[in-house]
């Protein structure tokens, strides 16, 4: 048995053969017709390999359109799921891991009329809640779930904007309420959900903060934000010296744990607003209380678990589109490639937490 390790992270490598298991529910045993395959990576159990298998081609559902895959974007949680530590994903092995693709949609069911057969398409669609995910050929996916590619970004591109952008946009716009005139603090401005955050939020007309290193304060610049080190510089001191001590309106902690804790005591009192995307773990709430702020979190795996409000995942997709197409929104990808055969190493890159921007492994050779 080899095994492959990068950064602490081990994967094993297993041979098993699983068609059997998947063509027992998507197949009718008395067909005779030649069955349509397509290659996938599927993890049979936790800390398992990504093992290459070929699998029955899945046909359109009603309500659903079936997406030829060129890139498949890589989260934390695509890790956390194979490391066996993500339950609130919901995701039975074995399983095909991936949550956000991009691709050309090559059928269309029973009562979609949004999208036809040539369309560019993306969208944060499966790989939790028992979907399948993108790491493979092909996709049947809720078309409530996707919109067109932005015309002037790569597959690539496209593949790391679904999970990060719906993340931003349901803690800025839709709790937060984003807008001219507001001062908005980003905590981790050049991670995944942070840097499309800051984009959003300036997007939006805000006038935008963003904590990070040193050595990233030249991209979070670049991107629109005046960069705060979080190393040197205290919550007082920044507070102090970007809002006169009064407090940001919007305070968007993409980074959780004693992030969040401090999140509280920057945020502006009666009108502020904290949000989180990580806000797991145990705080205090009495900070936020005495300055009278509101405090939201954000679960964007919700309509992928539940079923409910899958289209507004569809329209703030949309969203990213406008954005994208009118030169407000560029993802930062990491400049590894990888394909289907170097899943693994995105995973351990990701895992590791080593990459310099949103990995993307890239489907369609």
């Amino acid at each position: 048995m080899n095994e492959f390790q990068s950064c602490g992270f081990s994967f094993k490598s297993e041979r098993q053969t699983l068609v059997a298991l998947f063509i027992a529910k998507k197949v009718n045993a008395m067909s005779t017709s030649p069955i349509p395959t397509m290659q996938a990576l599927v993890l049979a159990s936790p800390h398992g390999a990504l093992t290459p298998t070929w699998l029955p081609r899945p046909q359109p559902d009603a309500g659903q359109v079936l997406v030829r895959i060129h890139a498949s974007g890589v989260n934390p949680l695509d890790t956390k799921i194979r490391a066996g530590a993500a339950e609130h994903a919901r995701q039975p092995l074995p399983a095909i891991l991936g949550m956000d693709l991009a691709g050309v949609v090559e059928e269309v069911g029973h009562g979609v009329s949004r999208f036809q057969v040539g369309d560019e398409v993306y969208g944060f669609t499966g790989g939790i809640g028992g979907l399948q995910g993108s790491l493979a050929q092909y996709a049947a996916v809720d078309a409530r779930l996707i919109a067109r590619k932005p015309a002037n970004v790569t597959m690539r591109e496209a593949a790391a904007l679904p999970l990060v952008f719906i993340t931003a946009w349901e803690g800025l716009v839709d709790r937060a309420k984003v807008g001219g005139g507001h001062k908005v603090l980003v905590h981790g401005g050049a991670g995944g959900v942070g840097h499309v955050a800051v984009q959003l939020a300036r997007a939006r007309g805000a006038n935008v903060f963003a904590t990070g290193t040193a050595a990233q304060a030249g991209y979070i610049r670049s991107i629109g934000a005046t960069p705060i080190d979080y190393e040197t510089t205290s919550v007082e001191a920044y507070v102090n010296a970007f809002t006169e001590g009064k407090g940001f309106d919007i305070v968007y902690d993409t980074v959780g744990g004693p992030v969040l804790d401090a999140s509280f005591l920057a945020v502006r009192r009666y009108s502020g607003h904290v949000v989180t995307s990580l806000g797991w773990g145990t705080h205090k709430l009495a900070p936020l209380s005495f300055r009278g702020a509101t405090f939201s979190g954000v679960f964007t795996l919700l309509p992928i678990l539940t079923g409910q409000f899958r289209e507004h995942h569809g329209e703030i997709m949309e969203q990213a589109t406008a954005l994208a197409e009118a030169g407000q929104l560029k993802p930062l990808l990491d400049p590894t490639t990888f394909k289907l055969d170097t899943a693994d190493k995105a995973h351990a890159l990701v895992a590791d937490g080593c990459a310099r921007g949103k990995v993307v492994v890239s489907v369609l050779a």
